[in-house]
């Protein structure tokens, strides 16, 4: 009895779906390669989730997969498309869209990580200086004298604003490495671990120095383009009015041809050794040199890029320093704050260098641990 149940079961199983026993097990075997497909393409993609080209990757090993299962099952062409729709119905449920990446493993990368705050610094010190930099030169002779100096924003204003931004960027590239140093021969070792704070700034180090370089080559094109301003040929007729005028033949003054010479120079040089940088912050070429050529480059070369740019600041304020004229409504100019950073990052690793500290910190970044320290820091651990 029981034995005529199953077979009359069977058979309206067979009438209401009528496939053939070789065709269910081909259609079992169809489905069983389409989940080994799916496994095999998530493996792979979970670990090549953290390459850049993940996406072209995944796609590519999944239709070789395809393609394979396709090659091994094309002797049952003729059931192949009867089960199209269970074959997309399964593509739905593993969450695959025409075997690609599935969309719940698609990393959700983060726009920019490690420039946000490289750009968020420079736009703020940008800003500051530009409003700082209007008060003197614009709203300045506009409330004192009603003079309309507009015009001194779109080139001369923000030709004032680049190099601040520019040289303080380097100089915040080479602070964080003076703050560590101090930090390791405050605890006398290399192996606490520096604040989370210190952490991120230290790298993000590279970003800074390739927003320097940005700024850096807009402050020379800016001052290229000084004699082709409307705004320079009047002045440059007037000053001929001018001597003129006054009688005078020759206009020429020889301190001021010196300063111009002497600074336009180191800036150019500067520039020159900030595009070295720069360059050697590539990932192709910093892998073709060696870590003593690339410590060498970014380290030596880059302080001394940071020294000229300070030179080049103080010369062409000149004896600017001591005119009072300069201090607009009790105000610095613009030179004096921009080499404030600077000359303290210079100064902190000119300390650094005495032999006194400098055997000390390759003494501790070679392992060395300094044994009051360590006593303080374990009877501070047992209190």
């Amino acid at each position: 009895m029981h034995n005529s149940l199953v077979v009359r079961n069977m058979s309206a199983r067979s009438s209401d779906f009528p496939k053939t026993t070789e065709r269910g097990e081909g259609e079992f075997k169809l489905k069983f390669k389409i989940v080994s497909t799916v496994s095999i393409s998530m493996l792979i993609f979970s670990k090549m989730e953290n390459r850049t080209n993940q996406e072209e990757l995944c796609e590519i090993k999944s239709r070789e997969k395809m393609e394979e299962h396709d090659h091994l099952t094309k002797d049952s062409r003729d059931s192949s498309t009867p089960m199209r729709p269970d074959l997309f119905h399964l593509h739905q449920m593993t969450g695959f869209d025409g075997f690609e990446c599935p969309a719940s493993l698609k990393h959700k990368q983060e726009f920019f990580p490690q420039w946000r705050l490289p750009i968020k610094m420079a736009a703020i010190i940008a800003l500051l200086t530009f409003l700082y930099t209007c008060l003197r030169d614009i709203i300045h002779p506009f409330v004192m004298t009603r003079a309309h100096f507009f015009y001194k924003i779109p080139i001369l204003v923000i030709n004032k604003v680049l190099p601040v931004v520019s040289i303080t960027l380097l100089a915040l590239v080479y602070l964080p490495g003076v703050i560590a140093a101090a930090f390791q021969l405050h605890h006398g070792t290399k192996y606490k671990r520096f604040p989370e704070w210190l952490d991120k700034w230290m790298l993000a180090r590279k970003q800074f120095g390739l927003l320097s370089f940005f700024f850096a080559s807009l402050h020379a094109v800016y001052s290229l383009s000084y004699p082709m301003r409307r705004s320079y040929r009047y002045k440059l007729l007037n000053w001929a009015y001018q001597q003129v005028q006054q009688n005078k033949e020759d206009a020429w003054d020889e301190h001021d041809v010196w300063r111009m010479e002497i600074y336009v120079s180191l800036g150019i040089v500067g520039l020159a050794l900030l595009a070295l940088l720069a360059v050697t912050s590539i990932p192709s070429v910093s892998n073709s040199l060696t870590w003593r050529e690339f410590h060498y480059i970014q380290s030596k070369l880059g302080i001394f890029c940071l020294f000229l740019g300070t030179v080049h600041a103080l010369i062409f304020a000149w004896n600017k320093w001591v005119d009072v004229k300069q201090f607009v409504w009790y105000t610095p100019p613009t030179f004096m704050i921009a080499i404030l950073l600077p000359i303290v990052v210079l100064v902190g690793k000119g300390i650094l260098l005495l032999p006194c500290y400098r055997k000390r910190i390759q003494k501790i970044r070679h392992g060395w641990e300094d044994p009051t320290k360590m006593d303080k820091a374990e009877m501070a651990f047992q209190l």
